[in-house]
């Protein structure tokens, strides 16, 4: 083949005129973990193994998701959904699934809900222990819109690649905005409610899957695993998008920050001190702090409990009684410091970790 014939076939591939950018999807090789690499466990909750993609379960079973070092060629990470507690009857109502989503000023070019809707290609590699027909979906912020297809996973515990392609909707309202544009799921058990018999075309309704939907909370361990996520405009599947860690990491803080402390308590002052504050009155102090990156919209701040914490002021240490942030927005936050007994008048005041598990954390996922 001569060169000039590569770069035609190249360009063909590539059909919307882009060598990068081209997935949509954030953290598609489960590359960033802000929340930790431990397991999430829970029941009838939202678990973030990796960031941006988020495991909800709606059934009287349970799950655990995580970040692994387990992933086909080409990948290091991936995203492991494990059975923790089972429930192998589904009411019409429950349902179990794998989610991400697509701010809509991230997707506003597609047209979508017009009659130039773009058609995109959705892929992914995935790994089950169980074997049957499984279905993804893609459904706006309204949830009146849906399109569901399947997919078969051939091979117990053997990472497949799919690919799905999606001709745009021309009708439904869906958000150019900061809001979600559209969210893309893996259905891992529905019930009735949510199954449908329209497949490979939109519909007006709120759909997840096929009736053939294998039930994973059906049997007790049972894993099931999600990597290289792409979803891309045009009709042809392209090589997975690497982006380095530090451009994902950027990405995915725009939806969620987190500050961890050094395992070294004791020691590390300088990695486990947290931002200045100026003493106020009494007991309390405030500060204005810039986020690492602008969020999408003005976050939910937590942080660990206040004896994980301690406060110092004029060379004095406090017992920290509460930590919390005061009008915060999407690039700026104010922190407030309330210590068991006043800080120094005039001085300026500092808190430090006390525990390895001590966080503050900034929330505005979709």
């Amino acid at each position: 083949m001569t060169r000039a014939r590569e770069l035609a076939e190249l360009g063909a591939v590539y059909d919307n005129g882009a060598l990068s950018n081209r997935n949509l999807i954030i953290n598609g090789g489960m590359t960033v973990a802000q929340r930790g690499t431990d397991a999430k466990t829970g029941h009838a909750t939202d678990l973030y193994g990796t960031d941006r993609f988020r495991a909800i379960e709606n059934h009287s079973g349970s799950m655990s998701s995580q970040q692994v070092a387990d992933a086909p060629v080409g990948f290091y990470y991936s995203n492991k959904i494990t059975v923790t507690g089972t429930d192998s009857s589904l009411s019409a109502s429950e349902f179990s699934r794998q989610l991400t989503s697509i701010e809509g000023q991230n997707m506003a070019h597609l047209n979508w809900g017009t009659a130039n809707a773009q058609t995109v290609t959705l892929s992914f590699y995935v790994k089950c222990s169980v074997t049957g027909t499984f279905y993804i979906s893609l459904f706006n912020s309204a949830a009146d819109r849906s399109f569901v297809a399947g997919y078969t996973i051939d091979a117990a515990n053997t990472w497949e690649r799919k690919s799905i392609k999606i001709a745009g909707p021309t009708d439904g309202t869906w958000l150019a905005t900061n809001g979600a544009g559209v969210y893309v799921t893996w259905s891992i058990g529905a019930g009735s409610t949510y199954q449908t018999s329209t497949l490979n075309s939109w519909a007006s309704a709120f759909d997840m899957s096929g009736s053939d939907q294998v039930n994973l909370f059906a049997t007790n361990a049972a894993t099931w695993q999600l990597t290289g996520v792409q979803l891309e405009l045009g009709s042809e599947t392209t090589p997975f998008e690497h982006r380095s860690f530090g451009q994902e990491l950027a990405l995915c803080e725009r939806y969620f920050q987190k500050y961890n402390y050094s395992s070294d308590v004791s020691t590390a002052d300088t990695q486990n001190t947290l931002p200045v504050v100026a003493a106020y009155a009494g007991d309390t102090g405030y500060a204005g702090h810039k986020l690492t990156a602008t969020m999408r919209t003005s976050p939910t701040f937590s942080a660990s409990a206040a004896n994980t914490w301690q406060f110092y002021s004029g060379g004095t240490s406090l017992a920290a009684s509460e930590m919390t942030a005061y009008e915060t927005g999407p690039s700026i936050w104010g922190m407030k410091y309330v210590a068991t007994s006043n800080f120094t008048s005039g001085y300026a005041v500092y808190g430090r970790a006390l525990s390895t598990s001590s966080y503050y954390q900034f929330d505005a996922e979709l």
